[in-house]
C-alpha cells in the first residue's frame, strides 16, 4: 500500500525505525507512534518505500 502523502511516508519511516531498533520509541509522536504500534514491519517498509514525488505534502493538499 503507498504512501498517499509526504507527512505519511516521512512517519512511515520514523515508525519502521524505531521498530529496527534504530531509534527508540519514546522519541516517537503522533502517527508514528500510531503506525509503530499497529503495523507490521513489512507494511511500514511498503509505506516508507513510496516515491515522494508528485505527492502532497499532506493528504487534504
Amino acid at each position: 500500500m503507498p504512501a498517499k502523502s509526504k507527512a505519511q511516508q516521512k512517519a512511515a519511516g520514523a515508525a519502521l525505525s524505531a521498530k529496527r531498533g534504530d531509534t527508540k520509541v519514546k522519541d516517537l509522536q503522533g502517527a508514528s507512534r500510531d503506525m509503530h504500534d499497529s503495523m507490521s514491519e513489512s507494511q511500514l517498509k511498503d509505506l516508507a518505500e513510496t516515491k515522494r514525488k508528485g505527492k502532497p505534502e499532506h493528504k487534504g493538499d
